[in-house]
């Protein structure tokens, strides 16, 4: 039997990337899937976000599954959006057993030169997202006894990291939260735990501003160039891992194979982790 037969998981941010990756890992293993994203750009982010065509074509994929999905456009920042999309999953498959809060979006700028928007941009969505989509789905699993929580921090959410201050104080944000989450809902059979990727091979960080972040001094670089740099500071000497990578780690947390783990952030990180105090 399939993992997550006759379940239902919530995926934010599921357009494409990380987001769609779980997805359909979670079709395959037998989930019906309700799906959201922003489906807009944000002026402060330096490359282009999902789409809605691309939300469709996160759906046909889990079609294509056999799974059934419902998918709706939903900033994370606006928690009655969350609490509709929640509503609507509901009302169609009758519960939302899984929820994965793993919207998100990146940035590369000093403290010094950052913006008030930019940072607020990237405290609502990365941190105050998954608070919203974490309430949004909360206590209705705490309701049923049952239901299993994961959210997306990062791997520099246990340790610092210079010109990403504002997605590393996110990042940090969310690991705490969960923590918290865990010991709220301990005793109602629900678990809330965090993966913690390193570099994902996705548009995160596959545009000009991390590039030139990695390369700052080599305007003219190659693809063989970046892949130099970020190999360069991975103990597992690849450049970066690939949205199924994480994918595992969501599932494994997601499936009653982690029922007794709670409060966890497990890192995906290519040894990065290793770095970090036990």
């Amino acid at each position: 039997m399939r993992r997550f037969e006759g379940k239902v998981a919530l995926v934010t941010g599921a357009a494409r990337g990380q987001g769609r990756s779980h997805a359909v890992r979670l079709a395959e293993e037998g989930a019906d899937l309700v799906l959201c994203d922003l489906c807009e750009d944000l002026a402060t982010v330096p490359y282009g976000l999902g789409s809605e065509a691309e939300l469709e074509e996160t759906v046909a994929a889990v079609e294509g599954a056999g799974a059934g999905a419902l998918a709706m456009p939903a900033d994370v920042r606006d928690g009655d959006a969350l609490a509709a999309v929640v509503a609507a999953g509901i009302e169609r498959f009758g519960a939302i057993d899984v929820a994965v809060a793993n919207a998100g979006i990146a940035g590369v700028v000093p403290v010094v030169e950052m913006t008030d928007a930019e940072w607020q941009n990237m405290i609502d969505v990365n941190l105050g997202g998954v608070f919203k989509t974490l309430r949004a789905v909360a206590g209705h699993m705490a309701e049923r006894g049952s239901g299993r929580i994961v959210a997306t921090s990062s791997v520099v959410g246990r340790l610092g990291a210079p010109n990403i201050a504002h997605y590393v104080a996110a990042k940090w944000g969310v690991i705490g939260l969960v923590k918290s989450l865990a010991l709220e809902l301990a005793d109602r059979g629900v678990t809330v735990n965090a993966v913690c990727p390193t570099s994902v091979d996705t548009a995160m960080i596959q545009n000009d501003a991390f590039h030139d972040l990695f390369l700052p001094n080599q305007p003219d670089h190659t693809v063989a160039d970046v892949e130099r740099a970020y190999t360069e500071l991975n103990p597992i000497p690849i450049p970066w891992v690939q949205p199924g990578d994480i994918s595992d780690a969501v599932l494994f947390l997601a499936s009653d194979e982690a029922r007794m783990i709670t409060g966890e952030a497990l890192p995906v990180a290519l040894g990065w982790n290793a770095r970090t105090a036990a």
